[in-house]
């Protein structure tokens, strides 16, 4: 007989790890199941997503500015030149530090750590198939197995000519032409750090524009800059075919509504046309958990269809990000333990790492239209901030939109260095309910890029001051 866990969860990413922290800090008694090859915790987004592909963008941004930009603010370093072999190496050390964290974390939430498959063998039962197998009782599961890369037809990956995310992190030369489907959000992180160690880039995206689920001027603005940068764009483009040659893939390219189709010669190929749930192997369909068309488990309030089975993150519908997962994580343990666990899915905001980033949070102009919601608008470009100026970090804007009778925010949407950070300001006031003129009316630091924030919004009621 094992000892009965109050809360056995399945994965240890973001939405896990969480999980598992809160339900430790609750006074649960809790195991967590990882089956990941390198029996490291932290899931896909510290192993082979966000933590990696951020070292990349960090040295890869500094190793453009030292070719390009030192010398005209008066740094004088000699020729350039890279070290892959060491830029990859500090990505691993990176990974290395916060996975050995996690880890930390568990041992100090008194979480049990069990390296294994996990799979439901029967109610409150799972089973784990690692280096050995044990079965634990337990009163909850919550399924937080993530997600995986969404295939393409025809479009084999190998991980080494035709890569997903996790190849386009450990190219171990620069591709001369690297290829990526897919203008979304990980193709242009992953596309941008090649890009500037040295690569042609060419983004092939099915639809009319890149980020598709992001306001329309955003996409566009967002587009100049990037093809100012050296990305090439082919939209409403489909890719057909792939062909690998010893040293090179020939694609075959088609216009999306159909036409003659083109041949495009690369050295690699990215796939990233988003991702889909991972629900492989864990048992649910004989468990009676119930799945929808598109394979995500269906919840309400993080309850599956049986009882006692909750499941968070990626796995359930909803933006397929490690932040949201992390929420659903502490909302969910909190539910179980009898407390008031919650999620506000309108306020989840999205950051693309590229440079300059691109932050969102809330609704664009095109929903809003679409749901006939009369709004009212404040822009500002980084242009006319002194401090963007200042460091020659010029492109982009800011976009505040709020409610045109109440004035409450119902978005804003960021193109510029450090966007990321900026968009917290607007996520807390719209999760308190503020209107744009809390933040028009709030004193920001002189000179700093949240500035422009401020000012977005004194635009929302015609009375920017600064351009």
């Amino acid at each position: 007989m094992t000892e009965q866990y109050d809360v056995v969860i399945i994965g240890a990413g973001p939405g896990g790890y969480n999980a598992a922290i809160r339900a430790g800090q609750l006074g649960l008694k809790v195991a967590i199941i990882e089956k990941r090859d390198n029996k490291k915790l932290g899931g896909t987004c510290l192993n082979v997503g966000c933590i990696p592909s951020k070292a990349l963008l960090h040295a890869s941004e500094l190793y453009e500015a030292a070719e390009k930009n030192f010398e005209g603010l008066g740094i004088k370093t000699g020729k350039v030149s890279l070290d892959l072999v060491q830029m990859l190496k500090q990505k691993d050390d990176a990974v290395e530090g916060l996975t050995k964290g996690v880890a930390f974390l568990m041992k100090k939430n008194k979480v049990d750590t069990f390296m294994g498959a996990g799979e439901i063998i029967a109610p409150g039962k799972v089973r784990v198939s690692g280096d050995e197998t044990v079965v634990l009782d337990t009163k909850n599961i919550v399924i937080a197995t993530g997600s995986e890369v969404t295939p393409l037809p025809g479009v084999e990956i190998d991980e080494q000519q035709i890569v997903s995310s996790t190849g386009a992190l450990s190219f171990p030369t620069v591709p001369k032409h690297l290829v990526v489907i897919g203008g979304g959000v990980i193709g242009l992180e992953l596309g941008s750090v090649w890009r500037r160690l040295g690569a042609k880039v060419t983004v092939v995206e099915f639809l009319d524009k890149i980020l598709p689920t992001m306001d329309g001027e955003v996409s566009k603005q967002f587009q100049r800059i990037l093809k100012k940068q050296g990305v090439e764009f082919k939209l409403s483009s489909k890719v057909t075919g792939a062909e690998k040659l010893k040293t090179k893939v020939k694609l075959t390219v088609e216009p999306a509504a159909g036409g003659d189709a083109e041949t495009i010669d690369a050295d690699a190929v990215l796939v990233a046309i988003g991702r889909r749930p991972y629900t492989i192997g864990l048992g649910l369909e004989k468990a009676g958990v119930q799945m929808d068309k598109h394979g995500f488990i269906v919840t309400d309030h993080f309850k599956t269809t049986t009882p006692g089975i909750w499941a968070i993150g990626d796995c359930i519908t909803g933006p397929m990000l490690a932040h949201k997962a992390e929420d659903d994580g502490a909302a969910c343990i909190e539910l179980i333990a009898g407390k008031a666990g919650h999620v506000n899915y309108d306020l989840v905001p999205n950051v693309v790492y590229t440079y300059p980033e691109v932050a969102s949070v809330g609704k664009t102009e095109e929903e809003l239209k679409a749901a006939g919601i009369d709004y009212k608008t404040g822009k500002f470009p980084f242009a006319a901030n002194s401090r963007a100026k200042t460091n020659h970090e010029t492109d982009g804007f800011v976009k505040v939109i709020a409610d045109a009778a109440t004035d409450r925010v119902l978005g804003a949407h960021i193109v510029g260095v450090g966007a990321g950070e900026l968009i917290a300001e607007v996520v807390s006031v719209m999760e308190f309910g503020g209107a744009s003129e809390d933040i028009a009316r709030t004193c920001h630091a002189h000179p700093t890029r949240s500035e422009a924030i401020r000012q977005a919004a004194m635009g929302v009621e015609g009375w920017t001051m600064q351009a």
